[in-house]
This record gives structure tokens, sequence and C-alpha cells, in this order.
């Protein structure tokens, strides 16, 4: 019986061929017949050996399943790591099936030995392919991990191992060492390096954005150079995908990080406050002293009545010191002005305003006179980065404020209108044309 068993499964060509010859096939139809009948026995031996492995890997996650408290073999099965796995099993058993079974075959044995080495060597890359995408997702459902850009460093590693699989194929088909190749591919460095020239660059400034933190996945940045505005959805080994605003995407290579300059809009992001920096233009012409009976008037304004009783008090207190005569006049002592009370109004109104930063600048300041007017600058910090409440709120400021303007009889600054030029010249006109003639 063992001499049985050892003669079919290191004879079986001649047992197969024995076998046909008792059956009254020819010699050359028995050697067809038994090369045809052992590519058809091996191909099922690994189609039987694929549906066990398949079948055993499924009872397996199944159980898993059950008892698995992360979702790390989830993700093992979205990436393929256990189909490839199967698919590697099979070829592994074939492999060493081929020298039984085609032993009295010299170059078909050695043919199918390359074609089962090369397809082995892809399922390893397939198989390693997967386990670092595995490990890709995993860490990415970390929250340490997902703003870094690790599908910079998945390419890498990808490339690597294309690198190596790559070597390896090619000293299966030509027979020769891996030194040689390797020292073949040192006297083409320079070929290679002008190549991946970007790659290159891109992996450097992956790692170099990466450890100074420069930008993450999600980040608002800005490069006006290439009309980049929005969000960053990928940072890849060699380009940067931006979502920007009106939806469009725009790439930019990795490297342009480094080398050019761009704005990060994070900080302000995770601040809580967006910032406000705009001005109203106030006409100089009607900047003026106010008259005690404005002043009473203005003191009917929630916000600046305590402000106005207690400059009034120093006021006065000064002036009685200093002995100060012709109080009629007002550039006489100190007195109050429509510009400063509205300066002082508009600094209570943002400091009450319930929609801005409180624990974040709040100033309204005077700028340097223009040719369109005093730019009165309010800087402030919103409640919200959201940019819809954002412009929301800085609209409704401003609203408020240029309706308020003319309480303290100021005017905003405009250009004239047309009607507005007109009506200039038809006043003029009139004028010079009322204007008494002079005698001869």
């Amino acid at each position: 019986m063992l001499k049985f068993l050892d003669f079919k499964f290191t004879n079986i060509h001649d047992f197969i061929s024995n076998w046909y010859l008792t059956l009254g096939v020819s010699e050359n139809g028995t050697h067809l017949l038994t090369f045809i009948s052992l590519i058809v026995i091996l191909i099922a031996i690994y189609t039987l050996v694929h549906f066990v492995v398949t079948y055993i890997l499924k009872i397996l996650l199944n159980r898993l399943n059950k008892f698995s408290i992360t979702k790390f073999d989830d993700l093992l099965v979205k990436n393929k790591v256990f189909i490839n796995l199967g698919r590697l099993i099979p070829l592994i058993v074939t492999m060493n099936l081929i020298p039984l079974f085609f032993e009295n075959y010299t170059i078909v044995n050695s043919f199918f030995n390359k074609i089962i080495d090369m397809f082995l060597v892809l399922v390893w890359v397939f198989l390693i392919r997967g386990i670092f995408r595995t490990i890709k997702d995993h860490l990415q459902s970390k929250p340490s991990f997902q703003d870094k850009p690790l599908d910079s460093y998945l390419q890498v590693a990808n490339i690597f191992l294309y690198f190596v699989a790559g070597v390896i194929l090619f000293t299966q088909l030509t027979g020769k060492s891996t030194l040689a190749f390797l020292g073949t591919l040192g006297a083409a460095s320079a070929v290679l390096m002008l190549i991946f020239k970007d790659t290159i660059l891109g992996f450097v400034a992956s790692i170099q954005v990466s450890i100074n933190d420069m930008v993450r996945i999600g980040d608002w940045i800005e490069m006006p150079k290439y009309n980049a505005d929005g969000d960053v959805l990928e940072i890849n080994l060699n380009t940067v995908k931006i979502q920007n605003w009106d939806k469009t995407i725009t790439t930019v290579p990795t490297y342009y990080l480094i080398t050019d300059s761009f704005k990060n809009w994070r900080g302000m992001q995770s601040s809580g406050g967006r910032r406000i920096k705009r001005s109203i233009n106030i006409k100089i012409s009607t900047i003026r002293h106010m008259t005690d009976g404005e002043l009473d008037e203005l003191s009917k304004i929630h916000l600046l009545k305590d402000f106005i009783d207690e400059r009034r008090k120093e006021i006065k207190a000064y002036n009685e010191r200093e002995n100060i005569a012709h109080r009629e006049l007002k550039i006489n002592g100190r007195n109050l002005t429509n510009i400063g009370l509205f300066r002082q109004y508009v600094s209570a109104f943002l400091k009450h305003h319930e929609r801005t930063n409180k624990n974040m600048t709040i100033m309204v300041r005077q700028l340097e006179p223009t040719e369109k007017g005093l730019p009165i600058e309010l800087y402030l910090f919103t409640g919200t980065v959201a940019w819809a409440e954002y412009e929301e709120i800085a609209s409704n400021i401003f609203d408020h404020l240029l309706a308020t303007v003319k309480y303290f009889d100021l005017e905003v600054f405009e250009l004239p209108a047309s009607a507005d030029i007109r009506s200039v010249l038809i006043e003029k006109t009139k004028a010079a044309t009322s204007l008494p003639e002079k005698e001869e």
C-alpha cells in the first residue's frame, strides 16, 4: 500500500500514461492525453484548495466578527486582505505540485514554475498593499491621525513595494542576478532621479509638512498664485487637492507648500472667532463740537448716558480749575465732539453685542484721513467662524451703525451721484444769473 501511494504521487505521469495504454490508446495519443490530464488535475487541485481555503476563511471571519470589538477586521475585508490570502495558499500548493506533475517535461516544468512565481509575486504585492491600506485606514480613524498626510506615506511604501516586486520579476524572467540588476540601476541613477524628481520632492515636502504641522486635511488654505482658496481634501505624495468655495477642485504640487507662500486659516478656525476689520468713512466737514442741548439729547442713548455724564463732570471741573473764559467758544477748554461720541457709541455697541467675541480684541480707532474722509475702523472678532454667520453678523453691525451716524449729526462720505452734480450746477447757474449787473 505504501509503495502504491509512493508510486501514485511521485510517478503520476507514468501512472496516467500506463492507464491510457491499458485502454488501448496509441503512444502519441497517450503523451497528449497524459499532458492534458496533468493540467486538468492540477487546475482541479488548485480550484479545490482555493474553495477549501476560502470556506475556512469565511468561517474564521464570521467567528471573528462575533467576538471582535474593533473594526480592524472589517478593514481587512474591505481592502481584500483575506481574498488575496485565499489566492496565495493555492498558488503555493500548486507550485509544490508542478515538479511532481511535469517532471518528465523539463521545458513545461520551467515555464509553469516561472508563471506561478510571477503570480506569487503579484499576489504578495496585493496582499502587502492591502495590509498597508488597512493600517492607513485604521490610523485615520484615530483623532490624532485624521489630519496627517498618511496617503503620502502609503504611496511611498507602495512605490518601494512595486520596486522590489519589479526587481524580483525581472530576475525571474531574465535569469539575471539581483545584484547585477541593481548595479545596472546604479549606472542609470541620474535618469531615475530625473524621472522621479516630482516624487522625491513630494515625499520630502510631505515629511516637512507633517513634521512642521503646516497643513492638515480639512484646513482652509489660500494660494492666490494658483487660484486656490478652500479646504484641503487630500495630501498625496505628488499633489494637494483643494476644494475651492465655488466647489471647483484645484490640484497643487505638494512641494509648492514648501517653496511658495500660502495662508492657512486654521488659527482663525481654532480660535473660535473670525476677524472683522472694516471702516466707515466720515465726511470731515461734518465733524464739530457738541452743544449742551445736543449732549442732553444724546444722553437718552442708554449706551452713552453714563459716559456723557462722567465726561461732562470732568470737563466742567477742568474748565473751572483752569478758569477758562469765553466758554461760548467751544474751542476754549475741553468739549465733546460728535465724532468722539460716535466712536464711544460704536465701542460700547460692539462690547454689548451678543454675537461678538468678548475674549478677543474689540477696538474702534481713527485712521489717517484720506480724500474719502476720516476712516473709523472697527477691529473685532465674531463669536463664530462659520462663513455665512460671520457675514450676517458683520452686515447687521454695519447696517445699524450706518443708520446711527445721522444721530450724531455726521455724514458718511460717498461720491456724488450724477443727479447731485446736476442739481449743484443748476444752483450755481441760478446764483450767477441773479447777480446785479455792473454799471458801465
